[in-house]
């Protein structure tokens, strides 16, 4: 059964909704810029929406009634899946709850505690939208977002519903996730430079990107656009390090061939791969070796992390939004913040015309978590 996309909501550093982060990206521009969004810690580079980080819950409904509309449905969708996913959730405000608790301990604070657990956006959600179907909430570090749209394309496959609510919500600029990636040396001191030989390490970004799936069928009965088609997906467990990738990316490399092979495509069938590319020196020299290990010379490649931050979970849901944009237009979108490649593959520097007809996403995960989703046009 053919799976296609008929609506996309996306907010991010570069605009709060898809039209207006796409144009953004496609002219170069980065939603990067040097914040101190908490007084206790130092300015340093972020990818905020606003002023101030976002609250997860508007992001949540903000994004989610912005593909509702542009898919053209009305509510409520009491037959439609939900699949949302986020690898933060509220830690947000489990950390301001354990500073109220230091500093006096109340226990009205905790009255809606039940509310900031890991499932609850994607219960939101369904709330939301009046569905009473299977509603999921996967968290697989970065690739959650990726995780969030193979399980609904599952869904919709197995016959489960005719549509689906999935993909993935992020608001992780928060004191503990800063100061973790600092401990970890990870974070970049002036902006995030995906493959460039001197790429300093990764940028937080917040943000937020939900889809609307449906069986073509569907689709093709109420006469929605298309944006595209899920091909397939990969997902595998490197099983190696909590927070390393494996060196010779063995099991990310499965991934992407279970990808291929499920998309009934070969790696000369790729039109554009939007890369996981965190501008951290073990992801882009890992990813980059991959990739020259798989795919014919000359593919083009990017990462908009340059653009919008690294969004964790969120990320490969905002790839997969740019990955559909790119389809729709015939416009690579560029890998903005590179300067001076490191790798010797065909890097999109400034957007580029062309003909595109099968992309794919990359996802890579603390954990060793990977993941690929196969996109390309829908033929009718």
């Amino acid at each position: 059964m053919d799976v296609v996309v008929t609506g996309i909501g996306l907010v991010s550093s570069l605009g709060t909704n898809l039209k207006t982060s796409w144009h953004s990206l496609v002219a170069g521009n980065s939603g990067v810029r040097v914040r101190q969004p908490f007084l206790e810690l130092k300015p340093r580079p972020l990818a905020l929406i606003t002023q101030q980080p976002a609250h997860l819950s508007y992001l949540t409904e903000l994004v989610v009634s912005s593909a509702i509309k542009d898919a053209g449905l009305k509510l409520p969708l009491p037959e439609c899946g939900v699949v949302i996913g986020s690898s933060r959730t509220h830690q947000a405000s489990w950390e301001n709850l354990a500073r109220q608790y230091q500093s006096q301990y109340d226990l009205q604070q905790l009255e809606h505690w039940l509310e900031t657990l890991p499932h609850t956006p994607a219960i939101a959600v369904a709330h939301q939208i009046g569905a009473k179907n299977a509603v999921l909430a996967p968290m697989a570090a970065c690739a959650t977002g990726l995780w969030a749209i193979a399980q609904a394309y599952e869904l919709i496959q197995i016959g489960q519903c005719q549509s689906a609510i999935a993909g993935a919500v992020e608001a992780a600029i928060t004191p503990l996730t800063l100061t973790g990636f600092q401990k970890m040396g990870a974070l970049a001191q002036t902006g995030a430079y995906p493959f460039d030989r001197n790429r300093e390490g990764l940028v937080l970004g917040e943000g937020a990107a939900v889809f609307v799936l449906e069986s073509a069928k569907s689709a093709q009965e109420r006469q929605a656009k298309i944006y595209g088609q899920i091909l397939g997906f990969g997902l595998t467990c490197d099983a190696y390090h909590a927070n390393m990738p494996e060196p010779r990316s063995t099991s990310a490399i499965a991934a992407v061939k279970q990808c291929l092979e499920r998309s009934k495509l070969s790696p000369t069938d790729i039109d554009y791969i939007h890369a996981h590319g965190t501008a951290t020196k073990l992801n882009d020299q890992n990813e980059a070796n991959l990739l020259q290990t798989v795919f014919p010379q000359g593919v083009a490649v990017s990462s908009t992390k340059g653009a919008t931050g690294h969004t964790l979970g969120a990320s490969g849901a905002l790839g997969t939004a740019f990955c559909l944009m790119a389809l729709h237009h015939q416009l690579l979108p560029p890998c903005v913040g590179l300067q001076v490649p490191e790798f010797d593959l065909d890097f999109v520097n400034t957007s580029r015309q062309g003909k595109i007809h099968s992309t794919l996403c990359l996802s890579f995960g603390f954990g060793g978590q990977n993941a690929v989703v196969g996109l390309g046009k829908f033929r009718h």
